[in-house]
């Protein structure tokens, strides 16, 4: 069965990139086995901690995303781009996994992408820029952007804390399901 890892780019509990992570996978079902990744415990990047052994936490994240046939990444949207949080973690998984490589092996290279974001009126169009130029330099095969979803929040959203979906975004999140899944067993 096809093996899915979802990271959702925020550390916030129930937030909206969180809430729209648990529509995909009930959109999903039985297509694939969905598993979410908890890095709470990666630490800040340090190279003086990269060799010979990094830490537990990165090594753990590194072999989920190993695992996974395809990784789908939920991210809010800090400043017009993604949070600190999910910089770090890239910026670990983005690493090479021996010491000066001559052809650098990373978890991302080849890994297959799918992004989306839940934002204000941007519908996260910054984080998906910048999520999509940092992946692709790191030589991710990524959903192409024009299956990519972004939603704005409406107003009554931030007040309750509740993602609420519009027919349209639900519509779209279900294509890019689909067109996740397919693009995943290409």
């Amino acid at each position: 069965m096809t093996q899915l890892l979802f990271i959702v780019g925020s550390l916030h509990k129930n937030g909206f990139n969180a809430q729209l992570a648990e529509e995909a996978k009930a959109l999903i079902g039985d297509r694939a086995e969905v598993k979410f990744l908890n890095y709470t415990n990666v630490p800040f990047f340090n190279q003086d901690e990269e060799f010979p052994n990094p830490p537990a936490a990165v090594t753990e994240a590194r072999k989920a995303v190993t695992e996974a046939d395809g990784v789908w990444i939920f991210s809010p949207e800090y400043n017009y781009s993604y949070p600190g949080v999910l910089k770090n973690l890239l910026d670990w998984l983005s690493r090479p996994l021996e010491p000066f490589p001559a052809d650098p092996v990373t978890v991302l290279a080849g890994k297959k992408v799918a992004l989306s974001a839940v934002a204000g009126q941007s519908a996260g169009a910054g984080t998906r820029a910048k999520l999509n130029e940092v992946l692709g330099f790191n030589k991710a095969e990524l959903l192409p952007e024009s299956e990519q979803v972004g939603v704005a929040l409406p107003a009554e959203s931030w007040g309750t804390g509740k993602l609420v979906l519009s027919d349209d975004d639900k519509a779209k999140l279900s294509a890019e399901v689909d067109a996740f899944l397919k693009f995943v067993e290409e």
